[in-house]
């Protein structure tokens, strides 16, 4: 500036010192001109801090200032009361596999994770197991279904198959006295998948020695942590299976050494939870029963041996007889069929899910097992290994086997 102007440094200074006078000067009045404003505002919201009706009046405005912006036509509907939720209102109604393996594991897979295959293949590996651990029990329930837990000391306990985890195919699962309130020297011995517990059903029971038990599905409706007593028991026996009937149907019975009997359920009345029941069919020493159920009339009977040869035999074949007799022969044992491991009902286009000590699972169409007569040997179902046996059986009914029809 002072080359530009030639001006001596006196000069300039005093030009520069002046300016900022004035520009100071400036600021001091913008700093108290803002002071006052701020103590105005303090005495202004004091008062209204001070007053409800200033202070609601403030309230509505700027409520009415934001409805008037943003507000729009309501999206929800009020009620007066709503109906509780449960966690099975927020789970698909699916068809699960449900393992059990004899030390105690359990889990659930969905049934589309066993594919169907032809009779006489060698199946997959459907649970990873100790080595000396076998798969014991396989059976088809709803997600939305109980599963009452009957146990060897004839007790039971309660569980919603969505709580029981879910794995692939070679999951172990998960040990069930984690799960239930098992006692010392208690284990599972069957269960019956129930969907809720109206009067006018039963449970009917049937056990190693032979001896049935129908008592009214109501007995069993109130769960309690440590179970409760569901069949009286003598020495030696064992519950071996338990069905959901209306108490008018009829029964068959299979036991290891290949007979079977079949009897109207009304010959075995209703008892209380503690009963232990009546004979069903009288076996021989050395035998016992392996499978129970109430029959369906137009089933097939689909018997297999441990050693993989089963056969299906037209349920008119077996005649209807007695309670507590001996029986009928359902299909030949010993040499290459070994004993009876399981009996169950099929129809048309149903599937067989086979699973063995291994842990090696089949699926196989029930049309693809020959049809034959009582007394006879089967065909093979199943390759089995020389080490290996089947261990258990289960039903896939027809419109779970189709995957499009699948929910």
């Amino acid at each position: 500036m002072m080359r530009r102007l030639e001006l001596s440094e006196i000069q300039a200074k005093a030009i520069l010192d002046m300016q900022l006078r004035r520009l100071a000067a400036l600021e001091r009045q913008k700093i108290v001109e803002e002071h006052e404003e701020v103590l105005k505002l303090i005495e202004e919201l004091k008062g209204i801090l001070a007053s409800d009706a200033k202070l609601m009046g403030i309230i509505r405005k700027e409520l009415l200032d934001i409805k008037e912006q943003y507000g729009d036509a309501r999206r929800t509907e009020i009620l007066v009361e709503t109906s509780e939720l449960t966690i099975e209102d927020l789970l698909a109604d699916e068809e699960m596999v449900i393992t059990i393996t004899r030390s105690g594991y359990i889990k659930r897979t969905h049934v589309e994770a066993y594919r169907s295959q032809r009779r006489g293949g060698k199946g997959v590996t459907g649970m990873e197991t100790k080595e000396e651990d076998i798969v014991e029990d396989l059976f088809i329930a709803s997600t939305h279904a109980y599963l009452l837990f009957f146990t060897n000391l004839g007790k039971l306990h309660w569980l919603k198959v969505h709580e029981i985890p879910e794995g692939g195919r070679q999951a172990k699962g998960k040990a069930m006295v984690n799960l239930l309130s098992l006692g010392e020297g208690e284990t599972v011995a069957t269960c019956v998948p129930v969907r809720d517990f109206g009067a006018g059903a039963f449970i009917f029971f049937c056990t190693k020695q032979g001896k049935v038990k129908k008592t009214e599905l109501e007995a069993y409706s109130h769960p309690r942590a440590g179970g409760i007593q569901a069949i009286g028991l003598e020495d030696g026996d064992t519950v071996i299976t338990a069905r959901r009937t209306d108490g008018n149907r009829e029964v068959m019975i299979a036991t290891k050494l290949g007979m079977a009997i079949r009897f109207p359920e009304n010959e075995v009345r209703p008892m209380g939870r503690g009963a232990a029941g009546v004979r069903g069919i009288d076996v021989d020493e050395g035998d016992e029963v392996i499978a129970a159920d109430v029959v369906q009339e137009g089933a097939q009977i689909l018997t297999i041996s441990e050693r993989g040869y089963g056969k299906r035999t037209p349920l008119d074949e077996y005649r209807l007889q007695g309670r507590a007799g001996k029986g009928i022969i359902d299909i030949k044992t010993g040499g290459r069929n070994g004993t009876v491991v399981g009996m169950l009902q099929l129809r048309s286009g149903d599937d067989v899910l086979v699973i063995t000590t291994k842990g090696k699972i089949i699926r196989i169409h029930a049309d693809d097992v020959s049809s034959q007569g009582r007394n006879t040997m089967g065909v093979r179902i199943i390759d089995l290994d020389a080490d290996d046996k089947v261990g258990s059986i289960a039903r896939v009914e027809a419109e779970t086997s189709a995957p499009a029809e699948t929910p």
